[in-house]
């Protein structure tokens, strides 16, 4: 469930666009008007403020924003006015083949995303920016990782909660273990296959199967037999068909521990997730944290950002 509200009576793009335009004229930038505009709007909407502010002012407003504002506020604005294909592409295309090659968010894009959203995103990824996926994914990483994300790209999955087969559940499962825990070194092949081959459901049902037969959770399997960027990306996919709002409760929950912030990763989860199931990544946080989402984002961020992210995911505090 989204986290996105919006105005209960359709609004009009072209009076949005105009101000927006009215919001960025004169010394300085009415940040509250543009945050309270673009922030309650879903991607069809913003879609067409985009095309009004075009067809209005001959400009692009991606550009006048990139102008208008500055640092983690312009980051995360310039991905939010995105749709969420294009937005997954620019987020993947950044971390391949930025200044800063950032494989850990690469990773999790590819791994927690549907064979669907995957389906879209590979057809973005060309349709944007000239290439496919795969070739910059082929030059910027390598050995099991690369493999593991070129099948998981390719392979096709079955989607949804249909339930699994326990038998072969427990086939893969008994796979599993003769490729890691039972040999000396490991079959990475067979992970690969496995991971990149079922579904979220037949997975989660392989773990269970693992853990009963083996007394011990698939998950720690994993990360003793694996590591780096490959034990990263087989745990996000094992973890994503688990629970995709725990998963991404845990990513916010690491990006905001400690001293320091992750920025990157916090505006990564929230503009990605605001429109899909941001609710239910809200409820696991204070499950699991005993904090709102919303209070640990306010105690981290200032300003604008701040006042962004909250209109994102929402100042409730139900779960108390």
């Amino acid at each position: 469930m989204a986290s996105l509200t919006v105005p209960p009576v359709p609004t009009w793009p072209r009076q949005d666009a105009i101000d927006l335009h009215r919001a960025f004229k004169g010394f300085g930038c009415d940040s509250t008007t543009v945050i309270s505009i673009l922030a309650h709007r879903d991607a069809t909407q913003r879609a067409l403020i985009q095309q009004e502010y075009r067809a209005v002012f001959n400009q692009d407003l991606a550009r006048r924003i990139a102008s208008e504002l500055s640092g983690h506020h312009k980051r995360a604005m310039l991905l939010w006015i995105l749709d969420p294909p294009a937005r997954d592409a620019t987020i993947l295309k950044q971390a391949l083949t930025g200044d800063i090659t950032d494989l850990r968010a690469a990773t999790e894009i590819i791994c927690s995303r549907t064979p669907s959203q995957l389906h879209i995103l590979r057809q973005t990824y060309r349709a944007r920016f000239g290439c496919h996926v795969e070739h910059d994914v082929t030059e910027r990483t390598s050995g099991d990782h690369q493999r593991l994300l070129l099948a998981y790209l390719a392979v096709p999955r079955c989607e949804g909660a249909a339930a699994a087969d326990p038998a072969a559940a427990a086939l893969d499962a008994r796979d599993l273990y003769r490729a890691g825990e039972r040999r000396l070194g490991t079959d990475e092949r067979a992970f690969i296959r496995v991971f990149s081959e079922r579904g979220w459901a037949h997975l989660a049902a392989v773990a269970r199967a693992y853990r009963h037969m083996y007394d011990q959770p698939l998950e720690a399997a994993v990360k003793s037999e694996t590591s780096g960027s490959f034990g990263f990306g087989l745990l996000t996919i094992l973890r994503c068909a688990d629970s995709p709002a725990r998963y991404f409760a845990k990513v916010l929950h690491k990006a905001m521990k400690g001293l320091g912030t992750s920025d990157s990763a916090l505006i990564r989860v929230v503009v990605t997730r605001a429109e899909i199931d941001m609710q239910y990544i809200k409820a696991e946080y204070h499950r699991m944290y005993k904090r709102s989402l919303a209070d640990a984002i306010h105690s981290e961020t200032s300003g604008n950002y701040r006042t962004f992210l909250l209109s994102l995911v929402g100042r409730d505090r139900a779960y108390y």
